[in-house]
């Protein structure tokens, strides 16, 4: 019952027993009022109702909307935003919309009456658009669309090539030409002629790929475009990946009279690598040369970029093992290296974007970790260090720039906590952090170019996404999205209460996690847990934010009589080095420690039946799920793992590598801690879901823990999706996977 309501009802209680109390008609009012109470109580109960897995994961009764596609404007005062296949443009001063730039619904040209957008893109003058239609998903980052040139003065839309689907599709900052790639290989249109050139012509299926990320850099260094102009329009630089020596991977696809083989080059653990080189191409010229980047190639160039000086590149170079990074300057007309910041460590460094030089080609602001805590610096060109700009016992989470005119710079962190993540402001200086948007959750910015409007997408665990257009010191415009009809819908479900906490385990080591209760909990009965992991280094599941689908499948299973929880275990993310790679050359073995002390501590809650605990998680959580039903087999009653890596042996080079050292250098954390050595100690309930189709982690997983579990004699369930991949999705997919582990978990928790 609301409190609204409970208070109402109460106050007529107690009004109507003191009127009759001085009637001698007392029973027939008593009657009323009992009467009036379970009228109240039945129509409060009416207005809440349970969840049913259609809600979650078929009806779009609980989806979040957003704001999505959006792309500021040159002068920062307009933006634009990709709305029901109609491009709008907004003023940002006063929220509203100023024009509709294309309607895709409404088209009568290029022998097209509709052209249905998945994206765009403006040439650097805002004068044309490039289109992105019919868009075919490669692997989780790649894709080949159709690409349309629109010019927004004189309405004129044309094909940008007929040559066949394109890749990556991107306008020089002149506006003269677009780059893209295509079968490999990559090419040039010149957008007044339309004449397409080649740049490369030796792209080879499983060969030679130029332009483009083979597969582990594109899942593994989180880029699928690997081609780059520079500030003039007169150069590309672009990978070439030589992956002829890399072996192949050969997955069946399932549908015809015969199965049918998908063949592609996957460097599992200690195997051989793609050769890389970075190349640059001169517009004018055509001539291509190819940087000399040492006699080691088994190597990593985990990120290139132009820097503000059209002549000199920017690599970052990091060896196999992944514990040295360098950052090297190469002039891309002589082809002479510079070296410029050298890092190292005792165990791995991350790669992520938080680069940027200066306009005045003088200083750039560079992140690092080697504080413990990862940081923002500003070093000169030379790699000299200026000086740290971000300071304390916690790390940021994303760099969003810097506005040099005000000599500011922007990042989200997790100064509040590991759960939440912030927006802040900091002089480049180091002097006067501000906070910009003082909420407790999770924000994530999408900043103008000119630094003087941001929009901030906030949620917390228990609310859907807010996203709101801001000025740069924080002042709110515009609420952009409040997806207030989702929170209508969630105001008539009945839900369980959500809370945060944390423990020391025996070894002293804090560990936060949150639950959530059924929503009738009374604290003297004991109830079943069922425990969502993914545990996976530098990965959160404890955190401050929406969760979509999962958290409403959570509540389902609460409204069912169980408690869920999750906690993060050594290894994760948001708590500094310390904590986040204590975990190295040892995958596994922390992490399933404290899941098996979250177990126990669990256990000793007078509400929590010890006897009814369960897990389930997904890619590395099934691989922490599958730990947990074997090595922490007298903890845990069922488990649910899906598309679990189950051998590391069997994951690709780039991530397993970076963790665990190669095979050949480190034979005991591979097999010391894979399910596959332990399935003997199975002992609850098992359920093991694939996909067939998985390109990331493979088939092959699944099926090595069933021989093993096969060959000690132990019985457990497991099912496949013929030809999905990792995301286990598509039409009623979704559905079905959930409704099979609802019941698998009703069945044997």
């Amino acid at each position: 019952m609301r409190p609204a309501i409970y208070k109402k009802c109460c106050a007529v209680l107690i009004s109507t027993f003191s009127f009759v109390s001085k009637t001698v008609r007392t029973m027939k009012y008593i009657k009323i009022v009992v009467l009036f109470l379970i009228a109240s109580v039945a129509l409060q109960a009416q207005e809440k109702r349970k969840l049913t897995l259609e809600d979650v994961w078929a009806s779009r009764t609980f989806a979040s909307k957003t704001v999505g596609d959006v792309a500021w404007m040159k002068d920062g005062r307009f933006y634009t935003a990709l709305e029901e296949n109609r491009i709008e443009k907004y003023d940002v001063t006063t929220g509203l919309k100023v024009s509709t730039m294309l309607d895709g619904n409404n088209l009568n040209q290029a022998g097209l009456s509709k052209l249905e957008m998945d994206g765009y893109s403006f040439s650097a003058d805002e004068k044309k658009l490039l289109i992105e239609t019919e868009t075919r998903p490669i692997y989780r980052r790649s894709s080949s669309s159709e690409y349309f040139l629109y010019d927004l003065s004189t309405g004129v839309l044309a094909k940008l090539s007929t040559g066949g689907p394109q890749s990556y599709a991107t306008y020089s900052p002149d506006g003269k030409w677009v780059a893209f790639a295509r079968n490999n290989n990559m090419f040039l249109v010149e957008v007044a002629t339309g004449k397409e050139v080649p740049i490369t012509t030796t792209g080879k299926k499983n060969e030679i790929i130029h332009g483009s990320c083979d597969w582990v850099y594109e899942e593994e260094f989180e880029f699928a475009q690997a081609f780059f102009w520079n500030a003039d329009s007169r150069k590309i630089a672009f990978y070439t990946f030589d992956e002829r020596e890399v072996p192949v991977f050969n997955m069946q696809t399932w549908g015809g009279l015969y199965p049918q083989d998908y063949l592609y080059k996957y460097p599992k653990a200690g195997e051989k690598n793609s050769r890389v080189d970075i190349s640059v191409f001169d517009v004018p010229t055509r001539k291509t040369m190819v940087l000399s980047l040492g006699s080691e190639k088994d190597q990593y160039i985990a990120r290139i970029n132009w820097t503000k000086n059209p002549d000199l590149l920017s690599i970052r170079r990091m060896n196999r093992l992944q514990n040295t990074l360098e950052l090297i300057h190469a002039n891309a007309s002589t082809g002479q290296l510079q070296p410029i910041i050298t890092e190292t460590s005792p165990t791995y460094i991350d790669i992520n974007d938080d680069l940027t030089y200066l306009n005045d080609g003088k200083a750039f602001v560079w992140s690092s970790e080697l504080n413990g805590y990862k940081h923002l610096f500003l070093y000169d060109m030379a790699g000299k260090m200026i000086r740290q700009i971000t300071k304390g016992d916690w790390e940021i989470s994303e760099f969003k720039g810097v506005d040099e005119k005000k000599k500011t710079v922007y990042f989200t962190s997790h100064e509040k906590g590991a759960t939440d993540k912030n927006f802040y402001s900091i002089g480049l200086d180091g002097k006067n952090k501000k906070l910009l948007v003082d909420k407790t959750g999770s924000g994530s910015v999408n900043m103008s170019p000119d630094f003087q409007y941001f929009i901030y997408y906030f949620s917390n665990i228990v609310s859907p996404t807010t996203i709101t257009l801001h000025k740069a010191d924080g002042t709110q415009l515009k609420v952009l999205e409040g997806n207030n009809e989702l929170r209508k819908n969630m105001e008539g479900i009945l839900l369980g209460g959500v809370e945060f906490f944390s423990f020391s385990t025996t070894e002293k080591v804090k560990l936060n996690g949150w639950m959530i209760k059924p929503p009738d909990f009374d604290e003297s009965k004991k109830y079943p847990v069922l425990m969502h992991v993914y545990g996976g280094p530098g990965h959160q599941t404890v955190v401050n934010s929406w969760g979509g689908p999962n958290y409403l499948w959570h509540q389902y299973l609460a409204q069912q009589g169980y408690i869920v929880v999750s906690v993060d275990n050594r290894g994760t993310g948001g708590r500094g080095n310390d904590f986040k790679k204590s975990t190295y050359a040892n995958l596994g073995k922390l992490e399933i420690a404290d899941q098996i002390e979250t177990a126990k501590f669990l256990g000793a809650q007078t509400f929590v039946d010890k006897n009814r605990i369960g897990i389930w998680g997904w890619s590395f959580g099934g691989y922490m799920t599958s730990l947990a039903m074997t090595v922490g087999a007298d903890y845990f009653k069922a488990g649910i793992a899906v598309a679990p890596v189950t051998n590391w042996r069997y994951y690709d080079s780039i991530y397993t590598e970076r963790f665990l050292k190669t095979p050949q250098e480190n034979a005991a954390g591979y097999d010391d801690n894979s399910p596959v050595t332990h399935a003997a100690k199975l002992k609850g309930a098992y359920l093991l879901v694939h996909g067939t189709g998985d390109d990331n982690v493979h088939f092959q997983n699944a099926v090595a823990m069933q021989n093993a579990l096969v060959k000690a004699g132990k019985q457990f369930s497991s099912f496949y999706y013929p030809n999905r991949n990792h995301g286990i999705y598509g039409g009623n997919t979704r559905l079905h996977l959930y409704t099979m582990m609802s019941d698998f978990v009703l069945k044997n928790l």
